[in-house]
């Protein structure tokens, strides 16, 4: 099918996303440059197209604006070394002073959060918007897990409704493609009849947690080693089913490169092109239905998983951009419309 002639994509990044400090990232499979050492592979292959579709957030959530879906006393947890760093699953974070986890760990987390709003922002108005952080879907409402700190979507999903952007009855669908299990939005989606949830996930690995399974929608686990051809039969059957369910103003796609045979954690032995096709499906079948789409980075570890986040990032613009002029960001968010 065609791309609906209203699709204008837009690109969510910044530098300000990567978690570095004096090489303890390396310690953890979980890349974190890999959003900027994607938009800037990218570059190399868009140019200038890339700049003028890229939104730079410069803001990050604020603790009020956490506390829209995070308790107080999570929030204050989050300033113990020792808690970081098991929700990290980086031991030696929980020697480092608070300042530095919470300047070199925490605030870009909080400024990808900002990201995803922007993005479900710019999607709203042009249809398609990627943010290259994100899809942070293991955290809770008072705790996190996983390696994510803060519930980008629910907190996404509250600054929508309360500005007006989403009314009360607008549906919402969550389609979680990560290799693992989505528990965390799934926990906070418990008493939101609007939202529905289909998840595909390696039931094999992190985190088993039953008692959110019983909140997904349409739930597609899946074991380790599942490979192209499995999966994209799967996938096929169940895109139309997740459509039928519709309609939805507003889909967040979780578009996770840990499917990918390399991936360390994922378990999976998806191809490149698989992850191509993947992307090509969900879009196709999203933008047709007149959803308006979120597309989130989602989990990737490992020294390859920017290449595969820069493949995703190169079709959405090449595929879906159209060439139409830029949209302004939304009121008081924070952006610049420089290169990321």
């Amino acid at each position: 099918m065609a791309a609906p002639a209203s699709v204008d994509p837009r690109i969510v990044c910044t530098p300000g996303y990567d978690l570095t400090f004096l090489g303890l990232e390396r310690l953890h499979p979980f890349d974190g440059r890999k959003a900027s050492r994607a938009w800037r592979a990218a570059r190399r292959r868009l140019g200038a197209a890339l700049d003028q579709r890229t939104l730079r957030p410069t803001l990050p959530l604020t603790r009020e604006q956490l506390l829209a879906v995070h308790t107080p006393a999570y929030l204050d947890q989050l300033r113990s070394p020792a808690y970081v760093a098991q929700v990290l699953e980086l031991p030696i974070v929980a020697r480092l002073p608070s300042f530095i986890i919470d300047w070199r760990l925490l605030r870009p987390m909080r400024l990808g959060a900002q990201g995803t709003r922007l993005a479900a922002e710019a999607a709203l108005r042009g249809g398609l918007a990627y943010n290259l952080a994100g899809g942070y879907h293991h955290a809770g409402r008072d705790q996190g897990q996983g390696f994510c700190c803060y519930a980008d979507v629910h907190l996404t999903l509250a600054a929508l409704r309360q500005t007006g952007a989403l009314a009360a009855d607008d549906r919402v669908l969550i389609l979680d493609l990560d290799a693992h299990q989505g528990n965390g939005h799934e926990r906070l989606a418990q008493a939101d009849p609007q939202v529905f949830i289909a998840d595909v996930y390696n039931q094999d690995i992190f985190p088993g947690d039953w008692a959110a399974r019983r909140r997904i929608d349409l739930d597609r686990p899946v074991r380790s080693g599942t490979g192209d051809d499995a999966y994209l039969r799967l996938l096929r059957r169940l895109l139309p089913e997740v459509t039928a369910a519709g309609p939805f103003r507003l889909a967040f796609y979780i578009a996770g490169t840990d499917v990918a045979a390399e991936d360390p954690l994922g378990g999976m032995a998806l191809s490149g092109d698989a992850l191509r096709t993947r992307d090509r499906l969900v879009l196709t079948a999203l933008l047709a239905a007149g959803t308006a789409v979120t597309m989130l980075a989602g989990g990737g570890y490992g020294p390859h998983s920017y290449l595969h986040l820069a493949d995703s990032l190169s079709y959405v613009v090449e595929t879906w951009g159209r060439g139409r002029g830029e949209l302004g960001p939304g009121p008081g968010q924070g952006v610049s419309m420089r290169s990321g």
